[in-house]
């Protein structure tokens, strides 16, 4: 079993996808394909299943996915221990939902980029449900959620900003001049949200009665953005944060319906493993993060 070998594991499970895996060591395509075969024969047992340039990690791929991660990162805490001067190198994989995707993220991800150009950043989107479980497994270094702000066992948290929520319509939306609502007043409208497990979805239906969600409609997407623009074209109510649709609600684009949703407070949070070694790279990624938002105002025009 040869380090390549483990590496190139590392970052086919990180990437789920063969040409980014090969992008990211520099290598082709097939060079990925035989390092991974040689590694399941000499284990023996099927790590990943391929789709195509697609892979999934098999049960026993999962499980090895923690033993890498742990022997990676203490390779490179070694590695740091014995240089300790020099450019900043290693890996470094980061995870997120597609809101802050969009939103949040590249501001950080750029600054990192230009500040250490020697760490390699690797990026994977995830969808809300799976973003913890990625820490937990080795495949993530760092994840940001939208969420209640709450403990989770075995990880670190940290608040990075208070992100508060509106419900919004198009202007010409039958409640846009409304000053006060009730839950009857929700009858037979429309609601555009996310996908179900998704936390400010679960708290919003909360907020209503039974009655009430029963007598609406919810139509689904996986994308902040594709919730917005519909929104805009008046088909329905919108639940979305104040980053996604700041400059439209600035522009008369959409109007924040009077519906209080300041019950909870929902904030950009970033989680590590408890147990997992601080590297140099994880630990400037953080401050640089804490430094980018730190006193951050929403800009209503940004």
């Amino acid at each position: 079993m040869e380090l390549r070998q483990l590496k190139t594991f590392h970052t086919l499970a990180s990437t789920l996808n063969l040409s980014r895996a090969a992008e990211a060591q520099n290598y082709v395509p097939s060079t990925i394909t035989m390092q991974m075969k040689a590694l399941e024969d000499e284990l023996g047992v099927k790590l990943v299943d391929r789709m195509g340039k697609k892979v999934a990690l098999t049960d026993a791929g999962r499980s090895f996915l923690g033993y890498v991660d742990h022997i990676l990162s203490d390779l490179e805490e070694a590695q740091h221990a014995v240089k300790q001067t020099g450019e900043m190198t290693g890996t470094l994989t980061i995870s997120a939902d597609d809101t802050l995707c969009t939103y949040r993220i590249p501001a950080v991800l750029k600054r990192f980029r230009l500040r250490y150009p020697g760490v390699r950043l690797m990026f994977r989107p995830l969808s809300e449900p799976n973003l913890k479980q990625s820490l937990r497994e080795g495949s993530a270094d760092i994840i940001f959620v939208l969420d209640e702000i709450k403990g989770e066992a075995g990880l670190c948290g940290e608040k990075v900003l208070d992100e508060p929520f509106y419900l919004l319509v198009a202007p010409e939306h039958r409640l846009a001049s409304q000053t006060a609502l009730t839950v009857e007043d929700f009858n037979g409208e429309t609601f555009l949200l996310t996908e179900q497990g998704c936390s400010y979805r679960m708290f919003f239906e909360r907020s209503l009665s039974q009655k009430a969600m029963g007598s609406i409609t919810e139509l689904e997407f996986n994308s902040a953005e594709a919730i917005k623009q519909c929104a805009k074209m008046g088909m329905g109510i919108a639940i979305l944060p104040d980053m996604a649709v700041a400059a439209e609600v600035n522009r008369g684009e959409l109007i924040p319906l009077p519906w209080d949703l300041t019950a909870v407070s929902f904030a950009t949070q970033m989680f590590w493993h408890e147990e997992k070694w601080i590297s140099p790279a994880i630990d400037a990624f953080l401050n640089l993060t804490r430094e980018t938002f730190s006193n951050h105002l929403p800009d209503r025009g940004e």
